[in-house]
């Protein structure tokens, strides 16, 4: 049976009206989805265990950031292993959609890929805003005769390597700020690498240890109420947490290192998405519940913009492969 013909003007018509109505079409579905977004639950990267400060800090900004994006769900996943790496590398390679994000930490999220091969490097990330920054410290027993960090580097002086320091394993904050003090003091300190703070505060509670590494967050804790004296904090100006504790560079040491904890998402994001938990973020530091629970968590809360957090993280990167030059933390 032939195909019916319709008379050329005709045509012409149904074919313009075809095209108008397939582009409003395509124009509602792109607002549709623009407007709905989020329209399923974001999940939030952990590249550590549940429990640990970092969890904490993830954990009470999400809940935060459900009340500042309409329709938000949160879902927090720890994905822990290999210091940081394996949730970093499922952060990466997620869909830059928006629905994946994750805590990111220094100086895990640069030192990783100078170290060995990975899939991310700072570049395959867009980063949301930094919250917190906890200096490291170096503490010792209450009982032992250190009680200062130039009486730490008299010792290391005197008796190269008959130091032992505990880390929270190769390449952690804690043994990179380890690295720093023995190349600013020109010392030899020996490392005992430990599956996080925790463990290395029994081992130097039960004097198996000579002096341990922590961020100030976890050296302030530890010390309450337990034989533990923190020798000083590796930042700039006294930490707000510890004003009591000096600063190396107040002992002659420049040094500044530890944790800083912020938010990212894979590279490629949305804009529009991107503003939006970004701005969400920015809020949550400011917010009293997160205010609160850093107080209490002795947390040194310091936000830090998307691009200055990028920036931040980029002078580490110089300054790790500096480091990495002479003082390889992997050998």
């Amino acid at each position: 049976m032939p195909s019916p013909s319709f008379p050329p003007h005709r045509t012409a018509t149904m074919k313009t009206a075809l095209r108008f109505l397939l582009s409003a079409l395509a124009l509602a579905g792109a607002c549709a989805a623009h407007a709905a977004y989020p329209d399923r639950p974001i999940t939030m990267i952990v590249p550590f265990s549940a429990g640990a400060g970092t969890d904490l800090t993830a954990r009470t900004v999400a809940q935060c950031m459900e009340g500042q994006i309409k329709g938000a769900t949160i879902v927090v996943t720890n994905r822990p292993g290999a210091s940081g790496d394996i949730g970093l590398a499922a952060l990466a390679t997620a869909a830059p959609d928006g629905y994946t994000l994750g805590i990111v930490n220094t100086p895990g999220v640069v030192s990783i890929p100078i170290e060995r091969q990975t899939r991310y490097t700072v570049a395959s990330f867009d980063f949301l805003g930094a919250v917190a920054d906890a200096p490291g410290t170096i503490s010792v027993h209450a009982d032992s005769g250190i009680h200062s960090i130039q009486d730490l580097v008299r010792a290391a002086k005197a008796k190269p390597g008959g130091i032992t320091v505990g880390t929270q394993g190769v390449g952690s904050a804690g043994h990179i700020a380890l690295l720093l003090l023995e190349q600013s003091a020109g010392i030899e300190l020996t490392p005992v690498p430990f599956q996080g703070a925790a463990p290395a505060r029994t081992a130097l509670l039960g004097k198996v240890i000579d002096s341990t590494m922590a961020n100030v967050d976890e050296a302030v804790g530890f010390r309450n109420g337990s034989p533990w004296r923190i020798l000083g904090v590796m930042s700039d100006t006294r930490s707000p947490v510890a004003a009591d504790l000096p600063t190396f560079k107040e002992a002659g040491y420049d040094i500044v290192a530890g944790s800083m904890r912020g938010f990212a998402g894979p590279k490629g994001m949305p804009r529009e998405v991107v503003k939006t938990l970004s701005d969400a973020i920015r809020t949550c530091a400011a917010d009293p519940v997160f205010l609160d629970r850093a107080q209490k968590a002795f947390l040194p809360v310091r936000y830090l913009p998307p691009q200055e957090h990028l920036d931040s993280l980029r002078r580490l990167d110089t300054s790790l492969r500096e480091l990495w030059k002479a003082k390889p933390w992997n050998q």
